[in-house]
């Protein structure tokens, strides 16, 4: 299987002297979320269905960072490298601090509702540079007890959220996507990408499983919303963007590469289904790729846009 495809000239750059796709370790059941840490240089991700959260470490491998997780799923981590987590299992989302020797000091929640009512489960969060918290809200910890605990809906729909920590206000900023899933910032800020999953759950052939995008307005809104990229095969569950402004994102049998203009430039294919993915290493141009029972890494040569 070859370590990456160059579909356009613009992605040459990135593959010139890329490292092969290496397979970190396996055991999962379903790998997700998954975030880097630099403090530590290890890289935390969820094993959603055994609810737990995984570590691997360059020199140490593998280890369970933490059971009975109340089915995690996205994380990232806030300025200050206090990690937040999406709970499909409490349907929100917490914040873990660290002491001074990286221990964690247990979790907080951040937001559970709106306007009284509880979230479905939310998925996947980013962090704007202003410190807002940015995260989806589709129905998957809810529809069975896999990955969380099965409920009804108490909002009835699907959203893309906004919460400020200074104020404590949460605001929905988009009901444009069915269901929203993965989600990430251009390098500018002035874009949102946000993966539209609503044919997961599909067996009749509905449903999407495209990339939106919109325009982000004022800093704080959402605005012109567009189809960005439909991806096949598969879905586009999680998503990242490099410095060049160039969308990273999962589907069934690869890591799909898109410039800017919606172009699909690159692929890197990978053996087992991809749910999410992330740029980290020391050097952030090291992108981890979990994939099904497994955690990979590739070496490219571009960072991560928030690295």
């Amino acid at each position: 299987m070859p370590a990456l495809q160059v579909l356009d000239p613009r992605f040459a750059a990135v593959a010139d002297g890329a490292g092969p796709l290496q397979c970190l370790c396996s055991g999962a059941a379903w790998s997700e979320g998954p975030v880097w840490l630099p403090r530590s240089a290890e890289l935390l991700w969820s094993d959603i269905p055994n609810n737990r959260m995984l570590c691997w470490h360059e020199q140490r491998g593998l280890r369970v960072w933490q059971e009975a997780v109340e089915f995690t799923n996205g994380h990232v981590l806030e300025a200050d490298g206090a990690l937040l987590h999406c709970s499909h299992g409490r349907r929100a989302i917490l914040r873990t601090r660290f002491d001074a020797a990286g221990r964690p000091l247990g979790d907080d929640i951040v937001v559970d509702r709106y306007q009284g009512r509880r979230f479905n489960s939310p998925n996947d969060v980013v962090v704007k540079r202003d410190g807002s918290i940015w995260f989806t809200d589709p129905p998957y910890g809810i529809v069975s007890d896999r990955e969380g605990h099965r409920a009804e809906s108490e909002l009835g729909d699907c959203y893309v959220f906004r919460h400020d920590p200074a104020s404590g206000a949460t605001r929905i900023v988009s009901d444009w996507v069915q269901e929203p899933n993965g989600l990430a910032f251009s390098p500018d800020e002035s874009l949102l990408y946000v993966s539209d999953t609503s044919a997961a759950l599909r067996s009749d052939g509905g449903g999407h499983h495209h990339i939106a995008v919109f325009d982000v307005v004022a800093g704080q809104d959402l605005g012109r919303p567009r189809v960005f990229a439909v991806i096949e095969p598969g879905l586009a569950d999680g998503l990242r963007v490099d410095v060049n402004g160039f969308v990273y994102t999962s589907s069934a049998d690869s890591v799909q590469v898109y410039h800017a203009d919606g172009t699909r430039i690159g692929r890197i294919p990978v053996p087992e289904k991809v749910g999410n993915l992330v740029f980290g290493g020391a050097a952030g141009d090291e992108l981890f790729i979990c994939a099904s029972t497994s955690l990979y890494r590739i070496r490219l040569r571009t960072r991560g846009a928030t690295s």
